[in-house]
């Protein structure tokens, strides 16, 4: 009888024991810090990436945060332990254009953040309704350019708002075609969309992953990608620079940034984890079904990224003379 509890005993000691560290990964979880609400291009890959991460960091949650263009999430990530335990979604918006639009930002871009990895980098599209598209006879930019000369001040553009990349395209298009265009900003990408989708702006330059099902549906027509190479997703898309705007480059992108501070060895880690998850085939099936390509990096690459990001949109901004109080 007494063998038998001691025996007993020892099981559930051992049972406990290995439990601790499981426990332990439960209640100290990997965070990742989403900056904007659930739901869109960028949360959705960030709980494809949670989910194959288990194996190699234990239990990972996404955190959204959002508001303030990013700023409110990535604030919290400059501010958090660096211990590797928590880490943040950089973006075009909050790491490259914000430090330039903002007035007072809560978090230094260049300083506040060890880079990890590039996770996707994806085209933005120049978009027409297609039904004003076809009254007006717009089948290619330098028809959209032709009819804003001949129309001067008529033809509008959306965006999510004053400073967006969307604006910021706007009016870099606006500046090297030379064409009179009114900005119409919206509180957001998709009510952008659905104002262009009714007619109640002429074009937008949206992200081709949440602009290409209305492109495939027939209900937008796009004239043309803002990156140097064309898009797998619409390959027969032309560029703007082969569309005859010579210096245009516009993308979205995002990918993973640590609290400055984080060890380098740390840093390498979550790397090692984040970029075997992106080449993982069944997230990269997943991430093409959100028309986006994972695009793994090291965080020197990454880092680079961002800073010379930063450098291009400071002109682009200044140019544009977008703002937020």
């Amino acid at each position: 009888m007494k063998s038998s509890i001691i025996r007993n005993l020892a099981a559930v000691a051992a049972a406990v024991a290995f439990c601790a560290p499981v426990a332990a990964q439960q209640n100290n979880p990997t965070r990742i810090v989403v900056p904007f609400a659930a739901g869109g291009p960028i949360d959705i890959t960030a709980r494809v990436l949670a989910e194959a991460l288990q194996d190699d960091l234990g239990t990972v949650i996404v955190d959204n945060r959002p508001g303030a263009g990013g700023n409110i999430g990535s604030a919290y990530v400059a501010k958090a332990e660096p211990d590797g335990k928590t880490v943040g979604i950089a973006t075009l918006a909050s790491h490259a254009v914000n430090p330039w639009i903002f007035k007072d930002m809560p978090f230094d871009a260049a300083k506040d953040f060890e880079p990890i990895s590039l996770m996707v980098y994806v085209p933005n599209v120049l978009v027409v309704n297609a039904e004003r598209a076809k009254e007006l006879n717009i089948n290619s930019v330098q028809d959209l350019i032709d009819y804003s000369k001949a129309n001067p001040g008529v033809l509008n553009y959306g965006s999510g708002g004053n400073g967006s990349g969307g604006h910021l395209a706007g009016e870099l298009f606006r500046g090297q075609a030379g064409i009179d265009v009114v900005h119409v900003p919206y509180s957001g990408g998709a009510p952008a969309q659905l104002a262009l989708m009714s007619g109640e702006v002429h074009f937008t330059f949206d992200n081709l992953a949440t602009a290409a099902p209305n492109i495939r549906a027939g209900k937008l027509k796009a004239l043309a990608v803002t990156t140097d190479e064309r898009s797998t997703v619409l390959p027969d898309l032309p560029t703007m620079k082969e569309a005859g705007m010579d210096d245009f480059m516009i993308a979205t992108w995002w990918g993973l940034v640590a609290p400055a501070g984080t060890p380098a060895e740390t840093v390498e880690k979550l790397n090692a984890a984040f970029v075997k998850a992106m080449k993982n085939p069944a997230v990269q099936e997943r991430f093409q079904g959100l028309l986006v390509e994972a695009t793994p990096s090291t965080p020197e690459e990454f880092g680079k990224l961002m800073a010379d990001e930063r450098a291009r949109y400071k002109d682009i901004v200044e140019a544009a003379g977008a703002k937020v109080d």
